[in-house]
């Protein structure tokens, strides 16, 4: 993804957003995974929706799930995950969601498309432009919703006193994963490939042969269970 494919995509789905809303003022949710280029496309992104008119709403180094929680629970009329999930380093993308969290549609999704070819973008003057809101606070209300959820037995979790290792391919699942295996009552959790840099230490794709690490760690530990994510968890 190009310095040039970020704003004109970025631009397309606020132009479809505010077309497909019907209302004068939208906020979108904006998380990253921790990819070297994560940094350049989120500010090109960020600061092409403000360009728009929508305020974003950042939680900056973040997780998929996280950003489509963080959706409904903001209000907010949208939500751009910045990955290109289990792809190598060189990649990156754009996931779109809708108000509710969802990923667009098919239909919807080729109308951003034709936006974008047609470069029919709908910019706001200069007086309506939109504001940056940080938002440090939605991993703690992502991992409160799981907890609160009726299927999710801490007790029962946290007495079973499991041993996991997880692989957490230097990016955002180093520190998200962690945080929601302690508020489940895991205590004993080893953490392989923590340093959130975006250089991979493997490929990505969870297969077999590029999870070697992980297998051979879960046995030496005698873990319960072994864990791989990918970059944007």
């Amino acid at each position: 993804m190009t310095p040039v494919d970020a704003v004109k995509f970025a631009s397309a789905y606020g132009t479809w957003l505010k077309n497909y809303s019907g209302k004068d003022k939208l906020s979108v949710v904006i998380g990253r995974d921790a990819r070297i280029s994560g940094p350049m496309i989120h500010n090109l992104v960020v600061n092409t929706l403000v360009g728009l008119g929508i305020d974003v709403i950042d939680l900056g180094l973040s997780t998929t799930p996280t950003v489509e929680v963080a959706v409904p629970l903001e209000k907010a009329d949208g939500g751009i995950i910045l990955t290109a999930s289990h792809n190598p380093k060189e990649w990156n993308a754009l996931k779109l969601l809708n108000e509710k969290g969802e990923f667009v549609s098919a239909e919807e999704g080729k109308t951003i498309l034709n936006i974008a070819a047609n470069e029919d973008f709908n910019y706001a003057n200069i007086d309506a432009i939109g504001s940056l809101i940080a938002d440090n606070n939605s991993l703690e209300k992502h991992i409160e919703a799981i907890l609160n959820y009726p299927l999710v037995n801490k007790k029962a979790i946290e007495a079973a006193n499991f041993s996991i290792v997880l692989d957490a391919i230097n990016s955002s699942g180093a520190f998200t994963v962690p945080a929601l295996l302690h508020a489940l009552g895991v205590k004993n959790i080893t953490v392989l490939n923590e340093a959130m840099t975006g250089n991979f230490a493997h490929n990505p794709e969870p297969l077999k042969e590029h999870l070697t690490d992980l297998c051979s760690t879960v046995i030496k530990n005698k873990a319960n269970i072994g864990i791989a994510v990918d970059p944007d968890v």
